[in-house]
């Protein structure tokens, strides 16, 4: 009994691991073309959190620089209530070039983050695993350097993202704010 289960808690965990290993990453990535201003246009996630914070979330703006160690440095404004909020992450790039990592200093989890797909100047695609004390979660976001974007490039994000194994109500594409709710610009 004990083997049977430890053989199925085994091909569980190898079965994560060859999910993680099946998500893509930008081939030819160059890092210092994503840098600059971002809109968060989707947002598809398996997480308890985003499940009960998904009727509140709205687009953000978010800003990635690197730093003098060729780190990424991503600081997201987005609306809570009638105020801005504003976090900063140090995302840390790894050996394979668009793929970084990032532990959160308030939750203790682990983020393996892929730039999947962008073409620097319209989109960007990316897709994180993230390893949590209560659980694995995944989370698929979609930037874009202007607030709309084409039907083509959404409908990629929704496919890309059941692809991941999310469902369609885990699948959403972010309202704008209005210029009262401010965008953190």
């Amino acid at each position: 009994m004990q083997a049977t289960l430890l053989s199925v808690l085994g091909l569980a965990l190898l079965g994560a691991l060859h999910a993680q290993d099946s998500i893509p990453v930008q081939a030819d990535f160059q890092q210092d073309k994503l840098t600059g201003r971002w809109y968060s246009i989707g947002l598809a996630s398996n997480s308890n959190w985003f499940k009960e914070k998904r009727h509140l979330m709205k687009m953000c703006t978010t800003i990635i620089s690197t730093t003098s160690d060729g780190n990424l440095e991503v600081t997201s404004t987005y609306p809570k209530g009638d105020q801005c909020v504003t976090r900063n992450s140090l995302y840390t790039k790894m050996e394979q070039p668009g793929r970084f990592s990032y532990t959160s200093p308030r939750w203790g989890s682990t983020h393996d983050i892929r730039v999947v797909e962008t073409n620097y100047e319209e989109y960007a695609l990316v897709a994180t695993q993230i390893s949590k004390s209560t659980g694995p979660s995944t989370m698929v976001l979609l930037y874009s350097r202007t607030k709309e974007l084409s039907p083509e490039r959404l409908e990629k994000f929704t496919q890309f993202s059941r692809e991941q194994g999310l469902t369609d109500d885990e699948i959403l594409i972010l309202p704008q704010t209005g210029e009262a709710g401010g965008t953190g610009e």
